[in-house]
């Protein structure tokens, strides 16, 4: 079948109601009062995509389980310590990030490099063994003088030319005593403890887990022509987020189904789901952004201005 699909957002002011669901954190109404976007992407049925999206940045899984109703039901049972390896992906180029002088993963966020925020969290964590932080050798100082006093271990790997070589990098640098890998793209910086715990847990017990928040845009199924074809049921839709955490075995033998096969992924679970094990989705918070682009830099630079990312693991909203 050759199509795509094309989902369009028109330009609208962002409300409270719309930015998280359930138990996840929410903003007031005045954080988003001056803002407005505009986002496209591509969906692809046969398996979760990258999308061509300019902001935000995604990946969206069509999933058998209702998004609308949240019937995604976590089996608590957390990670023992220093059993988790961090995979941190910091060597993208950013080119999106229209005339910035370095990576966007470098530029300063609320007067910290935007890589160092989820480092920092990570490092923080009890669970963690090690952090393998995948990036140009021009720019390991700067972790490296972060990490001088957290108590996990820092290596290093050399980024590849796509994202899965990357991920395989860093892969080959993990501790043999792991149980788990936790890859992270270091462009989110306010992903939250609790999600990282939650999402952590639920791969324990399942072997793959990855973080995700239901779609609340409208997607529909387009030929090349650009005429639609049909309107996807939205409800059975998740926008896919990182950390996405997979037992080491598992992963690395995804790696050698893909490089057998010659297969092309566009996230890390993408791997695991050519073993066809499944993957669970942990629901996660719309605030989790990926900076990508100048907007998406205001955006999280309100937001942290706002409200301290320490209170955004505890606000709670209801919708009204």
């Amino acid at each position: 079948m050759e199509c795509a699909c094309s989902w369009t957002s028109p330009a609208s002011r962002i409300s409270p109601s719309v930015l998280q669901r359930h138990d996840s954190p929410r903003l007031p109404s005045h954080l988003f009062s001056s803002l407005s976007f505009r986002s496209s992407c591509h969906f692809y049925p046969s398996l979760s995509t990258r999308c061509s999206s300019r902001s935000p940045a995604c990946t969206y899984t069509h999933a058998s389980i209702p998004a609308e109703t949240n019937n995604l039901k976590s089996t608590h049972r957390a990670a023992p310590p220093h059993s988790v390896s961090v995979i941190l992906l910091a060597g993208g180029t950013g080119k999106r990030m229209g005339q910035a002088n370095m990576p966007k993963q470098y530029l300063p966020l609320h007067g910290r490099p935007i890589a160092l925020h989820s480092f920092d969290t990570f490092s923080s964590l009890k669970e963690v063994l090690e952090i393998v932080v995948v990036c140009d050798p021009s720019y390991r100082d700067i972790f490296e003088e972060a990490g001088k006093d957290a108590r996990i271990e820092l290596k290093f790997a050399l980024p590849g030319r796509e994202r899965q070589f990357s991920v395989q990098n860093g892969l080959k640098e993990i501790s043999g005593s792991a149980k788990l890998v936790c890859v992270h793209d270091s462009a989110r910086p306010l992903i939250l403890v609790r999600d990282i715990l939650k999402v952590i847990s639920d791969a324990y017990v399942h072997g793959a887990a990855v973080l995700g928040v239901p779609v609340k845009g409208t997607i529909k199924e387009a030929k090349k022509d650009g005429f639609v074809m049909r309107t996807l049921d939205r409800s059975l839709l998740w926008e896919m987020q990182t950390p996405q955490v997979i037992e080491p075995s598992l992963l690395q033998k995804g790696f050698e189904l893909v490089e057998k096969q010659n297969l092309e992924v566009t996230d890390d679970v993408s791997i695991v789901e050519h073993l066809k094990h499944p993957v669970f989705i942990t629901e996660g918070s719309y605030t989790n952004i990926k900076v990508t682009t100048p907007d998406d830099m205001i955006v999280a630079e309100r937001i942290l201005q706002q409200i301290p990312k320490e209170n955004l693991e505890t606000i709670t909203v209801k919708t009204p």
